[in-house]
């Protein structure tokens, strides 16, 4: 019963310490799911672990299913990631895949729309 107890507690350290190690996005402008006006858009992700910006990436997948890479900016703290683009209406997905710094990779899509200009 006791070495039961022991292999859990070691088990729940482990599970801990690894769910530490990856970037997990905590915020998005736009949301996930969100909606925002058409033009001149700047994208915000926020994540709980600092990023290494130079071996992250965006990839935008607009209306008509076209994909391309969205420059990430040189601005910002070292657990955000800012990137801009210019949108008609429809519906996107960013797809992100950021390095935390402590070399591991997480990905994950913000799925948004773009509406008519405001």
């Amino acid at each position: 019963m006791r070495r039961r107890a022991v292999l859990v507690a070691a088990l729940t350290l482990v599970g801990a310490r690894a769910a530490q190690a990856h970037a997990i996005l905590l915020d998005s402008t736009p949301a996930i799911g969100g909606t925002v006006p058409a033009g001149p858009i700047k994208f915000t992700f926020r994540y709980n672990s600092r990023i290494d910006r130079r071996r992250s990436r965006l990839l935008i997948t607009g209306p008509d299913k076209a994909q391309s890479i969205l420059p990430i900016l040189d601005e910002g703290t070292d657990d955000i990631v800012f990137a801009s683009a210019t949108l008609s209406p429809g519906t996107y997905t960013i797809r992100w895949q950021v390095l935390a710094v402590d070399g591991h990779i997480t990905r994950g899509d913000v799925p948004f729309t773009v509406g008519g200009a405001q």
